[in-house]
């Protein structure tokens, strides 16, 4: 009797929750839409650019990452890179070092102490900011690569807008096996929403592989003040308070040659640490509308599990739970699947319906596991 009481009241909330998310999701695949693509172009910058790498324990990719640097058609003389050695137990130093030597790059191996901090990431980064020379600073991490006409995009990008802050696509490095593809097609799903809220005018997710913005933007925002003690967040955190200091001024480039792609984690392990720092940033957001949106993808998710609920229980009827799971996930194959398109990422496509059936357990889990607030990244417990 009880649990019949339950499912009258229950079932016309997730009806609610399910179809306003379809709703939603059709709505980000319209931002989406509009935002501009930026083609390639010649269009001269004077900008000067500081690229910040923090790196720990990079050796097996961070020659890759120089090299295609050296290769960038954005002019040699115009950016510097700045190599944020953290505690690099392997060869990763030496092999910057040797490379920095013969390059045409200008690269600067700054190694930082080796002292205890809750956000290495952030440290590195302010260190790195305090010797640059660039009036624009563009992030990235040291297991990324790098297209060809990565800066020029950028600079081109910041040169039409104004923009103080630019947020790049990112997707990963060719997928290898099923598990890759299931991560590029989560992973898709990210970029896309927060390409989209940028466009609605409320910034709210970025991705540090990525991202340019002005030095001075940064100074007058205070850097990291008040988010020094979040494991996670070098990015976001900094693009919500550029962002409420300079509203209408963030934006995001839509380019294939802007595109950097970093690698899919082959163990467990490292994917659940890293999405556990990702999710621990909600609830330490000072802007309301990234938590009120963290708060409603994990509700709309939790609402198709409690569907399934009920299905088993014999309280919803099988029309009815097929229908709610095809209401939510049609928009969203066809929101991913114009994401992956842009991302040259046409094969995963065929995963989509895959990762929707994960997906809404993901989310859930992902939420709470991040409750607790310990945290690992390359070797080193975060709390």
């Amino acid at each position: 009797m009880i649990e019949q009481y339950v499912a009258s009241w229950l079932v016309p909330v997730l009806w609610i929750l399910i179809v306003s998310y379809a709703l939603f999701t059709i709505a980000l695949m319209c931002l989406w839409r509009l935002l501009p693509l930026y083609a390639k172009s010649k269009t001269d910058s004077d900008a000067f650019i500081s690229v910040i790498i923090p790196v720990r324990n990079e050796q097996e990719n961070i020659l890759n990452l120089l090299k295609d640097l050296e290769k960038q058609s954005f002019p040699l003389k115009q950016f510097e890179v700045l190599i944020m050695n953290d505690g690099s137990t392997d060869n990763t130093a030496g092999l910057v070092k040797n490379f920095s030597q013969h390059s045409a790059c200008t690269i600067h191996l700054i190694t930082l102490p080796d002292t205890p901090t809750t956000s290495p990431k952030k440290r590195a980064i302010e260190t790195a900011i305090a010797h640059a020379k660039g009036n624009l600073i563009v992030t990235t991490d040291g297991d990324c690569r790098v297209p060809a006409g990565w800066l020029r995009a950028i600079a081109h990008c910041h040169n039409r807008t104004k923009a103080k802050l630019i947020s790049g696509p990112v997707t990963f490095t060719t997928e290898t096996s099923f598990t890759d593809h299931l991560q590029t097609v989560e992973f898709s799903s990210l970029i896309g929403s927060g390409a989209s809220a940028i466009a609605a005018g409320f910034p709210s997710l970025c991705n540090g592989a990525n991202l340019a913005y002005e030095k001075q933007a940064f100074i007058e925002v205070n850097g990291y003040d008040g988010v020094r003690h979040v494991a996670s967040g070098d990015d976001e955190f900094l693009m919500h308070k550029i962002s409420t200091r300079y509203p209408g001024q963030v934006t995001f480039l839509k380019s294939s040659d802007a595109v950097v792609a970093t690698q899919p984690h082959k163990q467990w392990s490292l994917f659940f640490k890293q999405r556990k720092r990702w999710a621990s940033k909600w609830k330490h957001y000072q802007s309301k509308t990234p938590l009120i949106l963290a708060l409603y993808v994990f509700s709309c998710n939790l609402a198709l599990i409690l569907s399934l609920a009920l299905w088993f229980s014999g309280n919803l009827s099988t029309g009815s739970f097929l229908t709610l799971w095809l209401i939510k996930c049609v928009p969203e194959w066809l929101f991913l699947g114009t994401i992956l398109h842009f991302l040259r990422k046409s094969v995963s496509i065929l995963f989509i319906p895959v990762t929707q059936i994960f997906y809404p357990f993901y989310v859930c889990f992902f939420g709470l596991a991040a409750q607790k607030p310990e945290y690992e990244w390359k070797g080193r417990k975060l709390v």
